[in-house]
């Protein structure tokens, strides 16, 4: 079993947590998000346990075997649980004994922490509250949303309906996102296996989640009305493909349309905005994204007969030219 690239049975984990910023409701949540990844093998929680509110800590603690790491508050408004973490993150990581870490925080202070880490090699896993910062999020392989798990564990799953609106990523991004992973990355530019395409969006954003928006299946994401327009999903034996709706056309049409065209034109040569104009009269979804470029005249220049003249503005057939 894999998650996120990661093969269960090959990864050991230490689990590190701030408990000035993870509240011990989380701590199941946690265990079970981790356990998902691979083994874990460090179990610590740091914390001034002198202070009269760590003694709701006490039950979970001993439930879940986490050990306790003392941490006094030596100055007022300085806070020591940071350094005891980062400087058992570090001994931990010398020692060899584990594959990827987990930092439970929601203090962007960690931030570099998980850099040093996964420059090392280290699977980094964050997890935290919406309020987490972004460069922290961002500075781990994957983030996980504690208090949005929290309330999707706590009321009845949704499957096919409307997408919250409070979720981390705004939904228009995402669609924006999927249109680039596969015009950029797909079969023809038009579609991707939808294990594929959710691997690579996960990079793109560690914090995404198909649970954040209230889902618990990715291909239930994709099927949601937001993206209707923009995705279609073909389910066959073993696989589920996702296709952008607007890319029916593929490369080589819009390839042979061109050619086509200019044969016809005098000269064989025609303005470049005139050829765009035709073409989307011939494909009114046409659109050069879709098939991976930024500009029309970049994507006719790859044309091996054709030759882009006058400052990028005019296209000519370059095999008329050797007619006599």
């Amino acid at each position: 079993m894999k998650q996120g690239g990661i093969g269960v049975d090959e990864k050991k984990f230490a689990l590190l947590i701030d408990s000035d910023n993870i509240s011990a409701h989380y701590v199941k949540i946690i265990l079970d998000e981790l356990s998902k990844y691979g083994t874990v093998t460090y179990k610590r929680i740091y914390g001034d346990w002198t202070r009269s509110n760590a003694s709701k800590w006490k039950n979970v603690l001993l439930a879940n075997s986490i050990n306790p790491v003392q941490q006094y508050s030596y100055t007022s408004g300085k806070n020591a649980t940071d350094s005891a973490m980062i400087i058992d993150a570090m001994d931990i990581l010398y020692s060899g004994h584990v594959n990827g870490f987990c930092l439970a925080s929601s203090d962007s202070d960690f931030t570099r922490l998980a850099m040093r880490l996964r420059e090392s090699g280290m699977y980094v896993i964050g997890m935290g509250e919406r309020k987490t910062p972004e460069p922290f999020r961002s500075a781990c392989e994957k983030f996980v949303l504690l208090d949005l798990l929290s309330n999707v564990e706590a009321s009845d799953t949704k499957e096919g309906n409307d997408i919250t609106t409070d979720a981390l990523t705004p939904l228009s991004e995402i669609e924006k996102a999927i249109v680039k992973i596969i015009t950029e990355n797909g079969n023809d530019g038009t579609a991707m296996d939808i294990g594929e395409l959710g691997s690579r969006l996960c990079k793109m954003y560690p914090s995404f989640d198909v649970r954040n928006y209230e889902y618990t299946k990715f291909s239930k994401f994709l099927e949601a009305a937001e993206f209707k327009k923009t995705i279609k999903l073909e389910y066959n034996e073993n696989t589920i493909t996702a296709y952008l709706r607007d890319a029916g056309v593929t490369l080589d049409d819009i390839h042979r349309e061109v050619i086509s065209i200019l044969e016809n034109c005098d000269k064989k040569t025609i303005n470049i905005g005139e050829l765009n104009q035709r073409l989307l009269r011939k494909y009114p979804d046409f659109n050069i994204s879709n098939y991976g470029y930024a500009k029309l005249s970049k994507m006719l220049g790859d044309f091996r007969e054709c030759k882009i003249t006058s400052l990028g503005r005019v296209i000519t057939l370059l095999q008329a030219q050797k007619s006599p």
